[in-house]
């Protein structure tokens, strides 16, 4: 049996920013256009007219300050309100693939680790650009790795499922390296006109190198432990998919082929869920609360991420043990707690002890107990 460690990590981030003054502007233009052109369905009341959004309002609801896109151009204008990708022939790299091999040579330089001896690429993810070839044999292709890759898609715990997955792997000794890349385009799937959603999501990808801990060269994470669990719910859903146009009304421009949930419940149901598995994750490795140096979760929203914190260390966390990356990146899915672990972590010491924790739709949580060295 090997152990597996994380030596290196690497985070692209789109050039483009919308700030949430620039999306409230657009957004309202858009309530301007939908409530003029439904105006007499809206008097005779077949129909609710929608309304504003504001900057107040989504603070308030997320701890967001702004997000990075690939395109901002169309989700901008009032008439499109979706980014605008062009259509890239099938001699060129997908734009998933683009994103991922940014993220992976970040994790590659970091790692002092050249491709080649990589031989396990996984890119996991909550959408994939397209159904096959897959995404992650594209990347393997284009960094010129060895060994075999594969898609995998747990939505927003993608990407904590793939460190598992490639931890088991390096510890059975079928692999010695692997990348686990998630490149998000959460943009593309964000229902951009929807009210209670329009600000929730940005663009990103991520990579973390995962290596026999005896081959590190330099400073490294240990992975102590992984624990994922899944339980079904609809609370979170995009009905979208290969199947759309086989059905009579798969055309259409529907509300559910974007992305959906039931905030209520989603906050209600999913807290408990994450608390208890990190309370158990913890006790089955003989840590505890006061062993935790370092919280990295998944950001999706300031005030989930807060009672997490609470409720795993017994108390209110402070700002440097549970890092948020959320008011400048949005919640990026999958990419979120890895993003947060790339940019605070390397002022652990050396036995310090951390714990990547990541959930959302499925339900699904994973987890990743982490020990520094060196």
């Amino acid at each position: 049996m090997h152990t597996p460690a994380i030596t290196g990590t690497g985070v692209f981030t789109p050039e483009n920013v919308i700030t949430n003054a620039e999306l409230v502007t657009a957004f309202n233009a858009y309530v301007d256009l939908f409530n003029a052109e439904h105006a007499d369905d809206i008097a005779a009341g077949s129909v609710s007219a929608k309304e504003y959004s504001s900057e107040e309002f989504i603070l308030k609801a997320s701890g967001i300050e702004q997000r990075y896109v690939i395109d901002k151009t169309g989700v901008l204008d009032p008439e499109v309100m979706h980014p605008l990708l062009r259509q890239r022939s099938d001699d060129e790299p997908s734009l998933m693939a683009e994103m991922g091999m940014d993220a992976a040579h970040r994790a590659l330089s970091q790692a002092g680790i050249d491709a080649r001896d990589v031989d396990l690429v996984i890119c996991a993810a909550s959408n994939m650009e397209r159904a096959y070839p897959a995404i992650a044999v594209e990347i393997q292709q284009l960094l010129g790795a060895g060994g075999f890759a594969f898609d995998m898609n747990v939505a927003c715990s993608s990407a904590t499922f793939g460190i598992q997955t490639a931890a088991d792997m390096i510890r059975a000794g079928s692999v010695r390296r692997a990348l686990v890349i998630n490149p998000e385009i959460c943009s593309a799937h964000l229902e951009w006109r929807d009210r209670d959603c329009h600000f929730i999501f940005g663009d990103v990808a991520t990579a973390t190198l995962i290596e026999r801990a005896e081959d590190a060269t330099g400073a490294f994470f240990e992975i102590i432990s992984t624990r994922c669990a899944t339980e079904f719910s609809n609370n979170i859903r995009n009905n979208n998919g290969y199947l759309r146009r086989s059905r009579p009304a798969g055309m259409v421009d529907r509300r559910d082929m974007q992305f959906m949930q039931n905030g209520r419940k989603v906050f209600k149901e999913v807290l408990p869920m994450v608390a208890e598995h990190i309370a158990a994750h913890m006790q089955g490795v003989g840590t505890g609360a006061a062993d935790l140096k370092r919280l990295w979760l998944h950001q999706a929203n300031k005030t989930m991420n807060d009672f997490i914190g609470k409720k795993v260390l017994g108390r209110t966390p402070a700002p440097q043990e549970q890092p948020n990356i959320l008011q400048d990146y949005a919640n990026t899915s999958s990419a979120g707690s890895i993003i947060a672990f790339s940019k605070y972590s390397d002022d652990m010491a050396d036995g310090d002890i951390g714990l990547i924790c990541s959930f959302g739709a499925g339900y699904s949580v994973g987890s990743v107990l982490l020990r520094r060295r060196g």
